[in-house]
């Protein structure tokens, strides 16, 4: 049974106001651009702004695509349960763009490449590169199902707004602007939406802080309830959240996403110069930890709020994804607007993430599954991708049904990268990292990676971890004031959110196999580094024993040291050393010649002196002058 949820608010004029502006600007510059971009003849320049993006609107872009929805309603829930460790993500995001500036970021600009997935089949086979589009497709159609679904049930079940209305609005506006204005588009309403994200969670905050007295007062609220547990150094690979996990864990999982997705890639190739696209990484990052601060700042204050009351235990909210909309319509209720505000923020990451996605779809399909079949036009191409783009569209709305039998959305959404994103960026990596693998070493690597993450991931939603592995951080409700005992459900005691897989499994935990408290017990943010390491070593070994050493390459598909900052700062040293050398030298020839003219001048009174005694006329004229 699942507890009711407690409307404790609802929606007035101004919060509906507000987030349809929201839709709206969204919808006016998909338009703009759709009116300025009719010269839009190619596919390419559709669905790559003819590469001339500048680094800042990217930048935001890249820190908007994977900010979404889910991030803005589950990030502060995870911080609530389990701490404000998770803010060591931070961490893992310079690893995360250090990595995909200096050695994926190089090869695919150099390259010209429109789909990543160009790059398997010129560094390995057609076969290869049919595979990772598959994967690629279904794995963001998965993904953007739990984007569109997350935050219209969370917002339906807190603030009553209506599931499927929300569901279509949001997917139907967002479909529009990305079919009508192509990437461009895109990138300029993802700049708009990061602003809306920022401005719902400062709303939040700022209200937060002012009724529990500072910040101060909600850090020391944290601390005394164990969240600000930044240095967990437990090397479990069983807890869900350790500095381990997350930076390690995470790195590989984000890396996935930088430096291989296509909807990330296809951004900053779009940019018109290399210098511009790296730079629209370093910015990014800036973008990611002010979004990762915000986020787990409130989720300390969710709960210094509800330190004494927890909804989810109390049951008036039926899982931890609605705490925020929760929270927001209890001490924002008497501010019309600022709700809608939030609502905003959290529907604007849902449509910067289904805009890339969408994108992202139709590039690979074009450029993949269409151009190297047919003989089209480019201005064929071109109206086909924004047909495209209206089809994937409308999947993505359908795939949202789907999302409400996966559990935890935070959970759900990084599984899905780690079981399919870990292999593809074990195959990326084979192929720029390793000169003498193969296409056999390849397809076998990336086939092993998938089964062996298939096999934990799937494991691990049957048999979820208990609570003694993954430790959530305690609860209480003894300070609520309960009004009917139906409410009085403890969900603390279960380790997810019931979901259509898990919900026998867990009244029984006998009937768990051994298994299930060890492999399938692994934090999720493991599943991406084992498919990774998986598809290297096994491709590793197989292109060495499939005649791999023999490979001869183009040395442009692979990484060079020319490609890396390192290399440049280290050419610029040289090069510095170099002209320090030559002045070094130039200098010591000026004293040497300084000195021979010294050396000389000192001598000039000697010399005068002979000359003086061997004409003493000369020098009893020059005395009178000295005298003077």
């Amino acid at each position: 049974m699942v507890p009711p949820t407690s409307l404790i608010g609802s929606f007035v004029a101004a919060d509906y106001a507000v987030f349809a502006l929201m839709l709206l600007v969204s919808a006016a510059i998909g338009m703009y651009y759709a009116i300025v971009g009719r010269g839009q003849s190619s596919s390419r320049e559709f669905l790559m702004g003819g590469q001339s993006m500048t680094a800042v609107p990217v930048a935001l872009s890249l820190t908007a695509s994977f900010m979404s929805a889910i991030t803005v309603l589950a990030t502060p829930a995870e911080v609530y349960r389990y701490g404000a460790s998770y803010g060591l993500f931070s961490l893992s995001y310079v690893l995360v763009v250090v990595v995909s500036s200096e050695v994926f970021l190089p090869v695919f600009y150099r390259l010209g490449i429109t789909s990543t997935y160009e790059y398997l089949e010129i560094r390995f086979n057609r076969a290869t590169r049919l595979l990772g589009t598959v994967m690629f497709i279904v794995q963001t159609m998965l993904y953007t199902g739990i984007v569109i679904y997350a935050p219209a049930l969370a917002l339906n079940q807190v603030t009553g707004m209506d599931l499927w209305g929300a569901v279509i609005s949001t997917g139907v506006v967002c479909t529009f602007y990305c079919a009508m204005g192509g990437l461009k588009a895109v990138v300029w309403t993802d700049v708009f939406q990061v602003g809306i994200m920022v401005a719902g969670f400062l709303s939040v905050i700022i209200r937060a802080v002012v009724l529990q007295g500072g910040v101060s007062n909600i850090l020391n609220h944290a601390e005394l309830g164990g969240r600000l547990n930044f240095w967990d150094f437990d090397a479990s690979p069983l807890r869900k959240y350790t500095f381990w996990t997350i930076t390690f864990g995470g790195t590989f999982v984000w890396t996935s996403i930088y430096g291989i997705n296509q909807a990330q890639v296809q951004r900053y190739i779009s940019c018109k110069s290399m210098t511009h696209a790296k730079m629209s990484l370093y910015i990014n990052l800036l973008g990611l930890w002010i979004i990762m601060l915000c986020s787990v700042f409130a989720g300390l204050c969710l709960y210094s709020v509800y330190k004494h009351c927890d909804p989810w235990t109390a049951g008036m909210v039926s899982a931890p994804d609605q705490l925020m909309p929760y929270m927001v319509m209890d001490i924002l209720r008497d501010y019309p607007g600022l709700p809608g505000l939030f609502v905003a923020a959290a529907y604007s990451g849902t449509l910067s993430t289904v805009s890339s996605s969408v994108n992202a779809l139709a590039a690979v399909t074009i450029e993949d599954l269409i151009k190297p079949y047919t003989h089209m036009t480019e201005k064929h191409l071109s109206w086909t991708s924004k047909g495209l783009s209206f089809l994937y569209g409308a999947l993505c709305i359908g795939m949202a049904g789907i999302a409400s039998l996966m559990g935890s959305l935070l959970q759900a959404a990084i599984n899905i990268f780690g079981i399919i994103g870990g292999p593809l960026l074990g195959l990326f990596s084979l192929g720029i990292l390793c000169p003498y693998a193969n296409a056999t070493g390849g397809l076998a690597g990336l086939l092993s990676g998938l089964v062996m993450s298939l096999w934990v991931g799937i494991g691990a939603q049957f048999y979820p971890p208990l609570p003694e592995q993954s430790r959530p951080l305690g609860l209480t409700t003894h300070g609520c004031n309960f009004t009917t005992a139906a409410y009085a459900f403890n969900w603390t005691t279960s380790p997810t959110e019931p979901s259509l897989y898990t919900t026998v499994l867990q009244q029984n935990t006998a009937e768990r196999p051994f298994l299930a408290d060890n492999w399938y017990s692994l934090s999720y943010l493991y599943f991406s580094p084992i498919g990774t390491l998986t598809t290297l070593a096994v491709g590793l070994v197989v292109s060495l024993l499939s005649g791999g050493m023999k490979l001869n390459l183009e040395p442009t598909v692979t990484l060079m040291k020319e490609d890396t900052m390192l290399f440049c700062f280290y050419k610029l040293f040289k090069e510095r050393v170099s002209d320090l050398s030559v002045s070094i030298n130039n200098l010591q020839d000026i004293l040497s010649l300084s000195t021979t003219f010294l050396y000389s001048f000192s001598c000039h009174p000697y010399l005068g002196h002979e000359t003086s005694q061997k004409a003493g006329p000369h020098k009893k004229q020059r005395e009178p002058i000295g005298k003077q």
